[in-house]
């Protein structure tokens, strides 16, 4: 999670993710804005409201805007060591949030600090050594009953893996399929992680999209969501 690497694809990140995916027919808001529509919906069915929300790896803030307008009352800090990601971030969503450098490896804020904790295909980048730390340091400063969401792509699926080989900004990428996830995440603390998986179907075939809420533990879908609630003590 080098500051230098994701400083350089920073200022191209919108159109390189663009052209990575074009063969979904989709473009970026379209996944920026699911994961956000994912969150909610779990989130209201279990009757919670976040106050405080931590938007980790926020890159240059793709994941903002849908998560101001799902949650209008929150306090809400995008948190990524690129200080040329966060630059831009707050450039395009002024007074929106709180915009915070970190090191890569220990998040400045007290235990505690947030009810909902939001990753969005980050942890692919950051090296498999570094990935327990830090989810026992997103574990630390969650709140109790509180929720974390990680959203990544999915290995198993031949279009998202042709996808990440021809993004320049993956080129260091390794993915994670859903039960290293749920095991890293255990090793941290996070047990009990709920998997599901998402995107089946390309924009040529969106009619069939209502039929995913049905798929949602089919391992193929183009990403994929590990959810655990903080349990209180």
């Amino acid at each position: 999670m080098l500051e230098a690497e994701f400083d350089q694809f920073a200022r191209e990140y919108q159109e390189q993710h663009a052209a990575s995916i074009r063969l979904s027919g989709e473009n970026p808001d379209f996944f920026a804005r699911y994961k956000i529509d994912d969150v909610a919906a779990t989130l209201r069915r279990a009757g919670v409201k976040p106050r405080r929300i931590l938007d980790f790896g926020a890159g240059v803030g793709n994941s903002l805007g849908h998560m101001r307008n799902a949650f209008p009352d929150a306090e809400i800090t995008l948190l990524d060591p690129s200080r040329e990601s966060l630059d831009i971030a707050s450039k395009r969503f002024p007074g929106q949030a709180a915009f915070t450098h970190f090191d890569g490896k220990t998040i400045p804020f007290a235990d505690g600090s947030f009810d909902l904790a939001f990753a969005a295909c980050v942890f692919h980048h950051i090296p498999e050594n570094l990935q327990i730390g830090l989810f026992a340091e997103i574990g630390r400063v969650l709140a109790y009953r509180g929720s974390f969401f990680v959203f990544e792509h999915n290995p198993w699926n031949p279009l998202t893996t042709h996808a990440v080989r021809n993004c320049a900004f993956d080129e260091n990428a390794v993915l994670i399929n859903s039960r290293e996830m749920r095991g890293r995440m255990a090793e941290a603390g996070l047990a009990n992680t709920r998997i599901v998986y998402r995107i089946f179907f390309p924009r040529m075939l969106a009619r069939l999209r209502p039929f995913e809420r049905f798929l949602t533990k089919v391992p193929v879908g183009a990403q994929y969501f590990a959810h655990v609630v903080k349990p209180a003590v």
